[in-house]
């Protein structure tokens, strides 16, 4: 191998099926360029030596060789881990060294990643204990920001977004309880992945704000964010937290849709006009998208955003660390340590006060769902330089929580996107976050895809967890047709339009008393293709869809024109006898177009 193929999924999937780059080689030439990159020190806590990355490497080229290389969606894909996110084999230090502790085993979702073929390459620094959006409350240092390192490389994932940023790792994991997951994305012009609250499963993650954390994932791309999302999106059942991901039905069109602008006077920019010249060309953007830009009263979020760390939310970080503070306070960043032990003080009662103005402001905010399919916002509404924050590190770390704070308070899905560049702040990129009610993560995804002028996958489908089961219908269950809430109230969601091979046919089946008129397919030695869509259903409630079906219909393997085959409607042979063969129209919506 002559050179490192570039650090993206696809492309390091087309090297190896290519056989031009193994895994092995791979590792090799991605360890060898960190060693010499001047800022490792700072990027990486710590890291795995090259003999555990190399049998890393050839476990994977094991099992390709006995199951391929398709078997495994991140095959050979290098990754990031922020150090507050247990890796076997290395220690845990959240940046705080006399904290450290040994894992002995992996986090659920770094377990995840590396099943499907991902190499872990190690910890990477952040702000200590997760606790600030600036990026330089380290004891290993500050990463330098991937533009110009005067300014600040965003927190608290620091190192997991330089490390993609340097092109050490196609991916990385951070953290976002407040905007960890956001605000580096945008100081480094990366994808940022913040997911609804439960989806990625938090064991194995050492706790900010427990009841507020989820993993977030830095990607160069919406499809490698996208790769990533979809093999860590699995339920963790050692999460007391966790949920399944439940996709809301229908998607929103990626080319046509309605989005939530804040309102002038609530936008807010801190005085850096460049970053308000970028965010309106980005609005513009995604109105010549296809998008109706709705004006929106931002301040029930603002508000709601006031509580994270005004009101008592700040004593999960009190208890996260508790022991340390009683006992060894003297080994926190000095910044860290101002802001967590106030946390001691909130009572029970302003808890619970605390609660019911949230869920004030939240029935306030979530309005806007009555007109809007998202909201976009700044991610940031500025930058500073690591000089400014050092001499009021509270203000101005607040400052860029502005459209960060409310976040998961609210259980919203967010995703940061790249922008531009800012020409009055040294040509520092400028981010953009749209973001969506709870488990509308694909959503975001497919309209950032867009926003970011990458192509659809080749078969335009629409994804679903890699947990959820297909199911693919012929008649009533389709898209607006009678039957169809069986599937949306089930948390269903469609993936695709296709067709069977041709060896089936359709009949209309006999009236029943209290159900719409209802095809019956069924496999024959000949016959022809038929239209049929393919769903896809949380585990939980595919049995209880199936329940409801009643006879002569059932569920059997279901032979695509594609080649493939998918769990779906079939027919019992004795019930056709009485039954018209409409077949000839080749599938149900054209037989109630025209065979009426």
């Amino acid at each position: 191998m002559n050179s490192i193929p570039e650090l993206k999924v696809a492309s390091l999937r087309e090297a190896f099926l290519s056989r031009s780059c193994t895994p092995t080689d791979l590792v090799r030439a991605v360890y060898a360029a960190i060693e010499k990159d001047a800022e490792v020190a700072k990027i990486w806590i710590s890291r795995l030596p090259l003999d555990d990355l190399l049998a890393y490497a050839q476990t994977i080229e094991q099992r390709a060789a006995e199951s391929g290389i398709e078997s495994m969606p991140l095959y050979g894909v290098p990754f990031g881990i922020k150090d507050n996110i247990d890796l076997a084999g290395l220690p845990t230090t959240a940046a705080c060294p006399d904290f450290s502790y040994e894992p002995k085993q992996h986090a659920f979702v770094v377990q995840e990643l590396i099943d499907a073929g991902a190499i872990p390459l190690g910890k990477t620094n952040l702000d200590q204990f997760a606790t600030g959006l600036v990026g330089v409350r380290s004891p290993y240092g500050v990463p330098g920001n991937s533009f110009d390192p005067e300014f600040l490389p965003g927190g608290s994932s620091s190192g997991s977004a330089i490390s993609v940023a340097r092109k050490q790792v196609c991916f990385a994991l951070g953290t976002d309880t407040a905007g960890s997951g956001r605000v580096p994305a945008s100081f480094n012009n990366l994808v940022g992945v913040k997911p609804s609250l439960g989806i990625l499963g938090s064991s194995g993650l050492v706790p900010a704000c427990r009841t507020l954390d989820c993993i977030s994932i830095f990607a160069g791309n919406t499809a490698d964010a996208r790769a990533v999302f979809e093999v860590a999106a699995a339920y963790d059942d050692n999460d007391a937290y966790a949920r399944p991901m439940n996709a809301p039905s229908p998607a929103i069109n990626p080319t046509a849709f309605r989005f939530g602008v804040p309102r002038n006077r609530d936008l807010e920019f801190f005085g850096n006009d460049s970053a308000r010249k970028v965010f309106f060309e980005a609005v513009k953007k995604l109105e010549a998208q296809g998008g109706v830009r709705v004006e929106i009263d931002f301040q029930p979020f603002l508000a709601a955003a006031r509580l994270l760390y005004e009101g008592p939310w700040v004593a999960e970080r009190y208890v996260a660390i508790e022991a340390i503070l009683k006992e060894r306070p003297e080994i926190l960043h000095p910044v860290t340590r101002r802001i967590i032990e106030g946390g001691g003080e909130p009572s029970a009662a302003d808890a619970f006060k605390a609660r019911y103005r949230l869920a004030d402001r939240k029935r306030e905010a979530d309005k806007v769902w009555n007109d809007v399919d998202f909201v976009v916002t700044p991610t940031a509404g500025t930058i500073y330089r690591i000089a400014e924050v050092e001499a009021d590190p509270i203000t101005l770390n607040s400052n860029l929580g502005y459209y960060t704070n409310f976040m998961n308070l609210l259980d919203y899905s967010a995703l940061a996107l790249p922008a531009g560049f800012m020409e009055g702040f040294g040509g520092m990129p400028f981010g953009i976050t749209l973001f969506a009610p709870a488990m509308r993560d694909f959503d975001l995804l497919e309209i950032g895809a867009h926003f970011c002028g990458e192509s659809k996958p080749t078969d335009d489908a629409i994804s679903a967890p890699k947990d959820w089961l297909e199911i693919a219908v012929c008649g009533a269950h389709m898209e607006g047709l009678p039957l169809n809430y069986q599937l949306t109230e089930s948390g269903g969601r469609l993936l695709r339009a296709a067709k069977t091979t041709a060896y089936y046919e359709m009949y209309l089946l006999p009236e029943v008393e209290g159900l719409p008129p209802r095809p019956g397919m069924i496999r024959q030695a000949s016959g022809r293709e038929i239209d049929l869509e393919v769903w896809a259903l949380p585990p939980k409630a595919f049995g209880s869809f199936v329940a409801q079906i009643p006879s002569p219909l059932g569920i059997g393997k279901i032979e695509l024109a594609d080649g493939g085959s998918v769990p779906g409607f079939t027919c019992e042979s004795y019930a056709l006898e009485s039954a018209r063969d409409i077949s000839t129209f080749g599938g149900w919506r054209e037989f109630l177009k025209e065979g009426n």
